[in-house]
């Protein structure tokens, strides 16, 4: 019976954990809609998860529109469908790459800085020093991040989604020798509004998954030192996954037929 308990054991903790999670979701959501606010603090994470993000996002979409216009070209020349390419650049860079790519880049970058923070102040004992003082941790800490997150991201990847669709245009005019009218026509003639639509959405729900994990996994860290690491870690694991079943998700309720 031994392997049955350990599974057991198992099965247990993870509803023990979804159960966390959500209890911390549904506390964190219903301080962002009561006051008081911070509007100093909910500015400085906007830069910080924001601002200070926008170098990589913009490498990471150039590149991989780059990369994308090149890869695509060399598929659709074995079938003589190279004009193709600008629309599959502009489709896939609004839909799918920029959103995950940006949320991914940034998971790996604010994700583990929030919980590297909210968890040293757990092990340093300032989260209790602000309990002491009347001051709500989750107004103080969890609130600021989770806004932050959720209104940047979606800025982030609006702007990931140009960057991306200049390096396709980049490749396909000077690398490829597109004509420059043909490319833009054929960027702009397929293009959506619902396109552009559901990766705001999307990044915008990855945002809020991203700082959850990060503000999550800080405020429950133990152990000192090694305790704020592993909190860390997981922060930026559990971020990703979450990304990526959601990316599904919203994808099927957006187009799925």
């Amino acid at each position: 019976m031994n392997p049955l308990a350990r599974i057991g054991a198992a099965f247990l903790a993870f509803l023990s954990a979804i159960g966390r999670i959500g209890m911390f979701t549904a506390t964190a959501v219903s301080h962002c809609v009561r006051p008081p606010f911070y509007a100093n603090l909910l500015l400085r994470q906007f830069l910080e998860i924001g601002y200070y993000s926008l170098p990589v996002v913009g490498l990471t979409t150039l590149f991989t529109g780059m990369v994308l216009a090149l890869q695509s070209y060399t598929g659709f020349s074995r079938f003589s469908a190279e004009g193709a390419v600008a629309t599959v650049v502009v489709l896939s860079m609004t839909r799918e790459l920029a959103p995950v790519l940006a949320g991914l880049m940034v998971a790996g970058r604010v994700g583990a800085a929030i919980a590297a923070e909210i968890g040293t102040m757990r092990v340093t004992e300032q989260i209790d020093a602000l309990t002491t003082l009347s001051t709500n941790p989750f107004k103080y800490l969890i609130v600021p991040r989770l806004l932050g997150a959720t209104i940047s991201l979606p800025l982030l990847v609006l702007i990931g989604d140009i960057i991306g669709v200049f390096g396709g245009y980049l490749v396909g005019v000077y690398k490829l020798d597109f004509n420059q009218g043909a490319y833009i026509h054929s960027t702009i003639q397929y293009l959506e509004r619902m396109d552009v639509i559901s990766g705001l959405v999307k990044a915008a729900v990855f945002g809020f998954f991203v700082a959850l994990m990060g503000c999550f996994h800080g405020f429950h860290s133990r152990g000192g030192a090694q305790g704020v690491g592993a909190a860390t870690t997981n922060a930026v694991v559990s971020a990703s996954i979450l990304i990526l079943i959601a990316n599904y998700t919203i994808t099927e309720l957006f187009f799925a037929r």
